[in-house]
C-alpha cells in the first residue's frame, strides 16, 4: 500500500494495480491506476468505497491493518462500475455487521453486479442527508452523470474533506512521481469529458463548501493550492480552450500525408502559432490525442482517402471526439488520395455536427505526394488558421 497521509481520523486503505494492461480494456495506462479507498475513524467507522476485484485481498488486509482490531460500521458505496464495487460483496462477507450506505440508484443497480442480503443493513440516503461518526459528520450530495447515473459524492464536515468519487481522478499509482495535469486532463476528457455540463453542476454544489482536502477514487488526495485542481475542472467542463495553440492530427496511409502534416506544422510555427503539436493516430495513443484535441483551441485534420472515405484511425478519432461533445474549436483540413479524393468533403460533414465549431473555407487537397503548388495552398490555409 503507498504511504498516505490525509489525517489521525481519515485513513488510506487503497491499492495500486501496476499490472493492469489497459484501463477500461481501452486505455494504456504505463505507469497503472489507484483504486482509492478510505477510512473514517470515529465513534463509528466509514469505509468509503471498495476496489477492483483484481485487488480484492491486498485491500482487504489494508483494511484489516487500519482498524487494528475494531470493526467498520458503515460501508459507503459512491459509485458502481466494478474498478468500485468489485470487492463488496468480499468486504460485506468479511464485516457482516457493516452496513451499506447509498442511494437508490445504487441500490437499484447493486443486484445486476451481485447477490447481496442486506436485510437490516441498508442505510439509503439522498441529496442533502448526513451520516453522523461521532466528531465526523458526512453530507452526502448526488452527483449523477459523473460518469455514471447513481454517482454521489461526500464531504466530511469537521475536517472539510470532499470525497469526490471519480471527479478530480487521474491515471497512475500513488506512487507515481509526474507532473498532475496530463495524465489527470487525460482521464477526465476520455472517461467524463461527454458530461462536462454534469460535472460542472458538481464544481456549483462545491463551490458552496469549504474544502481542504479531494480524495478522489483515483489519483493522488489533492491537499494543496486546491484553485489550481478546481480551476482546471471549470475549464475541462466547460469545453472551452486550455491553452492557445494548434493540435495537428494527422491519419497516413504510406507517410505521404504524415509529411504533409509535418510540413504544415512548421509552416504554423514559422506563422507564430503559440503552439503546434503534430500527432500520428495510427501510431500514438488516441487517448492522449482526444486529450490534446480538447486543450488547444485550433484543430488541423490531415487524413488520407481510404476506399472513398476516411482511413480507419481518423474515422475512430472524430468518433471519438463526437462522443464527447467535442466544440468550440476552430478547425482546418487537408487530404489526400491518388484518386477520387474524399476526405476533406468526409471530414468536414462530420465536424459540422459538432457545437460551435469555426471551419476554414480553404482546404488543401494533396494528389498522392507534397508538392511546392501544395506548400503554396498549406500556406494559405494556415494564414486562415491563425488568424
Amino acid at each position: 500500500m503507498s504511504k498516505v497521509t490525509i489525517s489521525d481520523a481519515i485513513r488510506y486503505v487503497g491499492v495500486d494495480d501496476k499490472d493492469i494492461d489497459l484501463f477500461e480494456s481501452q486505455f494504456i495506462v504505463p505507469n497503472g491506476v489507484s483504486y482509492n479507498s478510505y477510512l473514517i475513524m470515529d465513534e463509528k467507522v466509514a469505509l468509503m468505497d471498495s476496489v477492483d476485484g483484481r485487488k480484492t485481498d491486498e485491500w482487504l488486509s489494508n483494511i484489516e491493518t487500519e482498524l487494528d482490531g475494531r470493526l467498520p460500521d458503515y460501508l459507503i458505496v459512491s459509485h458502481m462500475e466494478p474498478d468500485h464495487s468489485g470487492s463488496i460483496a468480499d468486504v460485506m462477507a468479511k464485516y457482516p455487521q457493516m452496513k451499506l450506505v447509498s442511494n437508490a440508484k445504487v441500490f437499484a443497480m447493486l443486484p445486476q453486479f451481485m447477490e447481496l442480503d442486506l436485510e437490516g443493513k441498508k442505510v439509503e440516503v439522498a441529496e442533502g442527508d448526513t451520516l453522523d461518526l461521532g466528531k465526523h459528520t458526512l453530507t452526502f450530495m448526488m452527483a449523477p452523470m459523473v460518469h455514471w447515473p447513481e454517482v454521489m459524492v461526500e464531504y466530511e464536515t469537521t475536517e472539510k474533506v470532499l470525497f469526490s468519487a471519480d471527479a478530480f481522478g487521474k491515471f497512475g499509482t500513488l506512487d507515481t512521481e509526474e507532473d498532475w495535469a496530463c495524465e489527470a486532463r487525460r482521464y477526465y476528457f476520455n472517461i467524463v469529458g461527454k458530461y462536462g455540463v454534469q460535472a460542472a453542476a458538481l464544481l456549483k454544489k462545491a463551490a458552496a463548501l469549504e474544502i481542504e482536502k479531494i480524495c478522489p477514487l483515483h489519483g493522488p488526495i489533492l491537499q494543496e493550492d486546491l484553485s489550481y485542481y478546481i480551476g482546471k475542472y471549470k475549464t475541462w467542463t466547460s469545453y472551452e480552450a486550455e491553452d492557445d495553440g494548434v493540435f495537428v492530427a494527422y491519419a497516413s496511409i504510406h507517410g505521404n500525408t504524415g509529411k504533409a502534416a509535418e510540413k504544415l506544422g512548421e509552416i504554423l510555427t514559422a506563422k507564430g502559432a503559440a503552439k503546434v503539436v503534430v500527432s500520428d493516430l495510427c501510431r500514438e495513443d488516441m487517448a492522449e490525442a482526444v486529450e490534446d484535441a480538447f486543450r488547444y483551441d485550433k484543430i488541423v485534420l490531415a487524413c488520407a482517402t481510404y476506399d472513398g472515405g476516411l482511413f480507419s484511425p481518423m474515422q475512430d478519432f472524430l468518433y471519438r471526439l463526437g462522443h464527447k461533445n467535442f466544440q468550440n474549436k476552430k478547425v482546418a483540413f487537408l487530404e489526400n488520395g491518388s484518386w477520387g479524393p474524399m476526405a476533406n468533403r468526409k471530414m468536414r460533414e462530420i465536424v459540422e455536427g459538432m457545437k460551435n465549431m469555426t471551419l476554414c473555407e480553404h482546404m488543401v487537397t494533396i494528389k498522392s505526394t507534397m508538392k511546392e503548388d501544395d506548400v503554396a495552398q498549406m500556406e494559405i490555409l494556415a494564414q486562415e488558421l491563425l488568424q
